[in-house]
């Protein structure tokens, strides 16, 4: 019998591309939080300020408030500390998996984010967006005790936003853009050797038995004792993946100033369908230091380097905010975004050409707010002082549902940040945010193992406790002309 390895991997690989992007980023679930540095500043209260062409993100119809043409560039320095402490992960065989988790989260990582708009007349207003909307960078090692669910992660999204305003009257402006967001995504996770050479020499000892034997006739006895204790000796294997795709989608923004002072708005930013293709890896080779092994479980498994296919639809994010100039000093803001992350309650991995190796990654996610209150202080006519606070709920519903490669978790977002004009046509943005993440607690398992037929999965248990805290620094430059 031939061991049941299926496509039993690469699933998890897809499953963290997209689940794993908020481990370096500061939004629950999918986003990036941050996507202006004069929006960081207030911890993302701004939607209703429009203060500059990053509105385009956060409201297009804010668009409407800029005159001439202005433009913004900068971008996020995100600083992670995260440590992971194992409380009792297993195999599918029950066996400790052993290892350590070294500092798994990358010293920093930069997102940039530029701007352009440009006023056409009264009542129109276009204007360019280029923004990280996703973004993930984590390698746990190939020997911490979860890497049967994952190993390492690298996902990078770019999306271009080209948007237009319309001004109707001083009261009411509105707003339209259309996204094309690309993605790109390279994977990695060890594969079970061991567990699955220990099941089936105890279960299903026929397969190993004849290659024993074969050894034996065609090399030798002494040949096929060494294959034996490298066979049972034998050591991690690992796939890898890459893929890439572009989605489209759109987002809608309306504006009501009351009066100079007071305004309200609403946008929408819709969900984006993604077809993840990618192409698989799998890698014996440093299984053992027997060749005739290595390739008899290469063999054995039915492993071959193949294609893969994941459709994903992103969430669609829903957002009311405010701003109000208290005096010529002070200035009040906030904002409540909604994001429909309930869609995403499993997840199906295909396997084109045929359904061979299809798996479901349980999440059954929940919907999720973020609430965020904002100021500005007018220091003085060159200094504008920024603060702000947010809470952003975590779409994870429970520690049997967090994946590791998803310890996403509810948290705070302290921010304070600055607007210093350097002249009339120009000035910088600076902004500094502390993210607090709860703890996260992990026990993950799932529920089909590298045996089990009719589904597929490492059938590993990961339980653990990851600890985060994160630091973001902005800086981006204006100009107007």
């Amino acid at each position: 019998m031939k061991p049941n390895l299926k496509h039993s991997y690469l699933p998890l690989l897809i499953i963290a591309a997209f689940a794993g992007i908020s481990s370096t980023a500061q939004a629950s679930g999918y986003r990036f939080g941050s996507q202006s540095v004069s929006g960081q500043g207030s911890a993302d209260a701004n939607g209703a300020e429009a203060a500059d062409a990053s509105t385009i993100f956060y409201n297009p119809a804010g668009m409407s408030r800029l005159e001439g043409t202005q433009f913004v560039g900068g971008g996020t320095l995100v600083v992670p500390h995260s440590t992971y402490q194992d409380t009792g992960s297993k195999t599918f065989t029950g066996r400790n998996p052993g290892g350590t988790t070294k500092d798994y989260a990358p010293d920093a990582v930069f997102a940039p984010a530029l701007y352009a708009s440009k006023k056409l007349n009264d009542q129109w207003t276009v204007g360019m967006g280029m923004f990280v909307p996703y973004g993930a960078k984590l390698d746990y090692g190939n020997d911490w005790s979860g890497r049967y669910a994952i190993t390492n992660i690298k996902l990078e999204a770019i999306a271009l936003n080209p948007s237009v305003s319309f001004k109707l009257n001083e009261h009411h402006s509105f707003g339209f853009g259309v996204t094309a967001e690309h993605m790109k995504a390279e994977l990695g996770q060890a594969v079970d050797v061991p567990g699955t050479v220990a099941f089936l020499g105890q279960h299903a000892p026929a397969a190993s038995q004849a290659f024993l034997a074969n050894i034996a006739k065609t090399q030798g006895l002494a040949a096929a004792q060494a294959a034996g204790a490298a066979l049972q000796g034998a050591k991690d294997g690992h796939a890898s993946m890459d893929g890439d795709d572009w989605g489209f989608g759109f987002n809608l923004g309306y504006l009501y100033q009351l009066n100079e002072g007071t305004r309200f708005g609403i946008s929408y930013r819709s969900s984006i369908s993604h077809k993840l293709k990618g192409d698989t890896i799998w890698d014996f080779s440093q299984v053992s230091n027997n060749a005739a092994v290595n390739g008899f479980i290469s063999a054995a498994s039915g492993k071959v380097n193949s294609k893969a296919l994941v459709e994903v639809r992103t969430p669609e994010t829903l957002s009311v905010n405010a701003f109000h100039q208290m005096d010529e000093r002070w200035a009040l803001m906030g904002d409540v975004t909604w994001t429909r992350t309930s869609r995403l309650e499993n997840l199906d991995i295909q396997f084109p050409p045929t359904a061979e190796g299809a798996e479901r990654i349980r999440q059954n996610w929940k919907d999720t707010y973020r609430v965020s209150l904002g100021a500005n202080y007018k220091y003085s006519e060159a200094l504008l002082l920024r603060a702000g606070i947010a809470h952003d709920q975590a779409p994870v519903r429970s520690a049997e549902l967090r994946h590791p490669a998803l310890p996403d978790s509810d948290r705070m977002q302290y921010s304070i940040g600055a607007n210093w004009k350097l002249n009339a046509n120009s000035s910088l943005d600076l902004a500094y945010s502390y993210i607090d993440f709860k703890d996260a607690s992990v026990n993950y398992t799932n529920n089909c193992s590298p045996v089990t037929k009719g589904c597929t999965g490492n059938g590993e248990t990961t339980k653990g406790l990851f600890k985060t805290r994160m630091q973001l620094i902005g800086l981006a430059y204006n100009y107007k002309f």
